[in-house]
């Protein structure tokens, strides 16, 4: 090992992604994580590529779903979360999801039984030591107060935050089977699926209407006053938070009815609220974008509301923690480096980009391109016809850094497509899905 190692502090989604991504290229790394040391609001684990939101990785549909799409190209580029996930995944219909915590220790593993790579635990707690001279910071969203504070005071800039729901979590046999049914939605398989893989608990309009109301009623957690001024994320609006904004949003959210009929009587329910296996054994079950910062008192009452779930035990109820992100528009490089410290680069949902799959496709360019500078190469960026060049160009200049908020991938990051305007919906989709893996096939070569 005389090739100097590079440094990754984090050892979620993005950083165990980069450190796999830089040792297979035969490049020494030391991850530091913190965890058990010191703790984080939301992890209960000390494991690597802990999942402490929703297990699902969203739609696997790689010709229709720009998600879908970055699944797949990150399957080209040999991604350890990807391989990992087709290991431990469950039932989801058209999603990607796995049982969390055997994900997990899989991850920890290969990340103690790598050769090229050592895992050291405890605080960065400031910026670390200049002979550091290649460091890839993938602290996620609940950064240390010590490092946010750090980088703020070399980046001149506010760090921006926001609030991240968790979703509650349902013991299976606590649900009452003879109201809720098994169907995904327009009866859909998927990865390791059936086409009945969410328990589904339906509403009529009366039920829906008390539910709702109960909802935008119910007693919530206090704020510190350092969170209040905090935004709330589009992509992770606690499920009172959208009640709150109309009577038919959660109809047009997490609970629309449509492509379901209630098997046991075959008739369209007014609303619907979905349940995801969230483990091998299929004994626990997530309440599908129920996420809220309700107290647990007011969590269990109102959701016993829902019919098939009267008696329901939940294994977790649902919580909520503050997340950061830098301004990574105005204080990073094409290639993720921080403009005024080189050394230091950013991936994961600190850099503003938001998912698990989204946060390891950012670490696994970002592993590669350190690696690549350790060797002496120069790499280019992933095209931005590509999922995966389309995020990070999002996130290192696309974005308008003065509205700067954490994105998913999507299609509208996509460069347009040559193509007639009256090609539109799905057809388009399979249009920049075809461009786009095309084109990294090409980039691959040039690696």
């Amino acid at each position: 090992m005389t090739t100097k190692p590079i440094h990754i502090i984090g050892g979620g989604m993005a950083g165990t992604e980069a450190a796999w991504q830089a040792a297979n290229m035969g490049v020494p790394v030391i991850l530091h994580e913190m965890r058990p040391h010191t703790k984080t609001p939301a992890h209960q684990t000390e494991g690597l590529g802990e999942l402490v939101c929703s297990n699902s990785f969203r739609s696997d549909d790689k010709d229709y779903n720009a998600v879908g799409l970055l699944h797949e190209e990150m399957r080209m580029l040999d991604s350890l979360m990807m391989k990992t996930a087709a290991k431990h995944a469950v039932p989801a219909g058209g999603a990607l999801a796995v049982d969390r915590e055997c994900y997990s220790a899989d991850i920890t593993k290969t990340m103690e039984d790598h050769p090229l790579i050592t895992i050291e635990r405890g605080e960065i707690s400031g910026l670390p030591p200049e002979d550091w001279d290649s460091v890839i910071i993938a602290t996620g969203p609940l950064t240390s107060p010590a490092l946010s504070t750090a980088i703020k005071s070399i980046t001149d800039e506010d760090a921006l935050a926001f609030f991240d729901a968790i979703a509650p979590i349902v013991y299976f046999d606590s649900i009452n089977m003879d109201v809720a049914w098994l169907q995904s939605r327009y009866d859909k398989e998927g990865p390791a699926g059936t086409g009945k893989d969410y328990i589904n608990c339906g509403m009529n309009k009366e039920q829906y209407l008390a539910f709702h109301d109960a909802l935008i009623n119910a007693e919530t957690a206090e704020f510190k006053d350092w969170e209040k001024d905090t935004p709330y994320f589009e992509g992770c609006m606690p499920i009172e938070v959208m009640a709150s904004r109309g009577i038919d949003t959660l109809r047009y959210g997490p609970m629309k009815p449509v492509g379901l009929t209630n098997q046991h009587d075959m008739s369209r329910p007014y609303a619907v609220v979905q349940l995801r296996q969230d483990n091998a054994l299929g004994s626990l079950y997530n309440i599908v974008g129920f996420q809220t910062k309700m107290k647990y008192g007011a969590q269990t009452e109102v959701f016993k509301m829902i019919p098939g779930l009267e008696n329901a035990e939940f294994a977790r109820l649902g919580g909520i923690h503050r997340n950061t992100f830098i301004n990574s528009p105005r204080v990073l490089n094409e290639k993720l480096q921080l403009k005024n410290q080189p050394r230091l680069r950013f991936a994961g949902q600190i850099t503003g980009c938001e998912g698990y799959v989204e946060s390891a496709a950012v670490g696994l360019v970002a592993g590669r391109l350190a690696a690549s500078e350790r060797l002496g190469k120069t790499m280019t960026m992933p095209p931005s016809t590509t999922a995966l060049g389309a995020i990070i160009s999002h996130i290192t200049g696309g974005a308008n850094e003065k509205t700067f908020q954490p994105m998913n991938v999507n299609f509208g990051l996509f460069p347009d497509i040559d193509a007639p305007k009256k090609i539109k919906g799905r057809d388009r989709k399979k249009l920049y899905s075809d461009r786009a893996l095309v084109d990294l096939a090409g980039w691959i070569k040039t690696l």
